[in-house]
């Protein structure tokens, strides 16, 4: 289920988003929009771009149980282990391809919450791997980007012969 995702090639999702200068009635409104279409995905994260809004808001949750989500304004990772986790990651922009990534096992991300305080959050795991995807999406950048040339090559051909690229 899309619920207004935008679709891989739309030039905003290659658009750095802007900083969000305060949180304020409206950004807990997008953060509570982006965590319904984040859980009817069902999806461990969303970024605000990927839905054309372009502030530097994310929202994570990789939890089992499910509503504990976390979410962010100008996230930014001022620490990453340099132990790394493989994972299979895709995105609701360019639905029915995925690729193995290794990222960073943990990083430690400085980030504005809810009530606006300045927080720096230990992520570890799946939850890693989900903050340091959106905060790519908000540099502008998609999961495959991190891929060599070819392999990119390789998965933007296989999205569009599925019919994934808009």
């Amino acid at each position: 289920m899309s619920r207004g995702v935008l679709r891989w090639p739309d030039r905003r999702l290659r658009t750095p988003a802007a900083p969000v200068p305060a949180i304020t009635e409206e950004t807990r409104a997008i953060w509570d929009k982006m965590i319904a279409v984040m859980e009817a995905m069902p999806g461990v994260g969303l970024a605000a771009v990927q839905l054309g809004v372009m502030q530097r808001l994310a929202v994570v949750d990789a939890s089992r149980e499910r509503g504990q989500a976390v979410r962010m304004a100008n996230p930014e990772v001022i620490h990453a282990s340099t132990r790394l986790r493989e994972h299979e990651e895709a995105s609701p922009c360019l639905p029915g391809v995925s690729a193995r990534l290794k990222r960073p096992r943990a990083v430690t991300v400085r980030f504005q919450n809810a009530d606006g305080a300045v927080e720096e959050r230990d992520f570890v795991g799946l939850w890693a791997t989900s903050v340091q995807h959106q905060i790519d999406h908000l540099d502008g950048r998609m999961y495959f980007h991190r891929l060599s040339r070819v392999k990119r090559q390789m998965l933007l051909k296989r999205a569009a012969r599925a019919g994934a690229v808009a």
